[in-house]
């Protein structure tokens, strides 16, 4: 069985900073923030791992209420900005996915540092959603290790044929994808479709890297 647990941003789609403008809008509505937040990265990090420090940049003590009121009023604006950000899915997903959901050896499933919740919010914008039945969330974890591992429990508590014999893929478009892809013994499949270049996520060493998705059946190849 294949096994492909596949990132949202930069990998499947782009949202047009969708996601970012939401939190921005949910720290202003409910905490009065003003400055325009900086110097906090985004790229493959997990929403809490985000959150945390914006909370931190504005001096905003965290506990789980306050990233439950954080949660509840990002999902609040999240919908509009994904409505009016123009954002798309990539070249060649819709076929690469469509292909594998209907084959009977392999499983989809995502890997991601979204919210589940916004997670859900974005694909079902796109159209994507009923592809996934299983996935890692960027809700509890800061370290996307843990994501992965959280993805892998999640697909084994759902299937009964999981096994050691299940070939496991990650799929994505930055080095966190590449480091915690390794930390469940999947193979990677880079692709350069996010904010890093091919040379840059070279250097993680992906067993496959792809400028996009484009040319589906080169992806679907490696599927036997």
């Amino acid at each position: 069985m294949h096994i492909c647990f596949f990132d949202i941003d930069g990998t499947l789609l782009l949202s047009g900073g969708a996601g970012q403008a939401a939190m921005e809008a949910a720290l202003m509505a409910e905490f009065q923030t003003q400055e325009e937040p900086h110097g906090i990265s985004a790229a493959g990090r997990t929403d809490r791992a985000i959150v945390t420090d914006l909370l931190a940049f504005y001096g905003i003590e965290s506990d789980d209420v306050v990233y439950e009121r954080f949660l509840s009023v990002y999902l609040s604006h999240l919908p509009e900005h994904l409505s009016t950000r123009g954002g798309r899915v990539l070249p060649g997903i819709e076929h690469v996915l469509e292909a594998l959901h209907g084959r009977d050896d392999v499983r989809l499933g995502l890997l991601t540092g979204n919210y589940a919740q916004g997670a859900e919010a974005k694909l079902k914008h796109f159209g994507l959603h009923h592809y996934f039945q299983f996935g890692g969330y960027g809700d509890r974890h800061t370290d996307r290790a843990e994501v992965a591992r959280e993805a892998l429990t999640a697909y084994c508590e759902l299937h009964s044929e999981c096994s050691e014999d299940d070939t496991l893929w990650v799929i994505g478009d930055t080095p966190h994808d590449i480091t915690c892809g390794r930390a469940i013994d999947a193979q990677v499949i880079a692709v350069c479709t996010g904010m890093f270049t091919a040379e840059e996520l070279a250097q993680y060493e992906p067993d496959h890297l792809f400028e996009d998705f484009s040319d589906a059946e080169r992806i679907l190849a490696l599927f036997p």
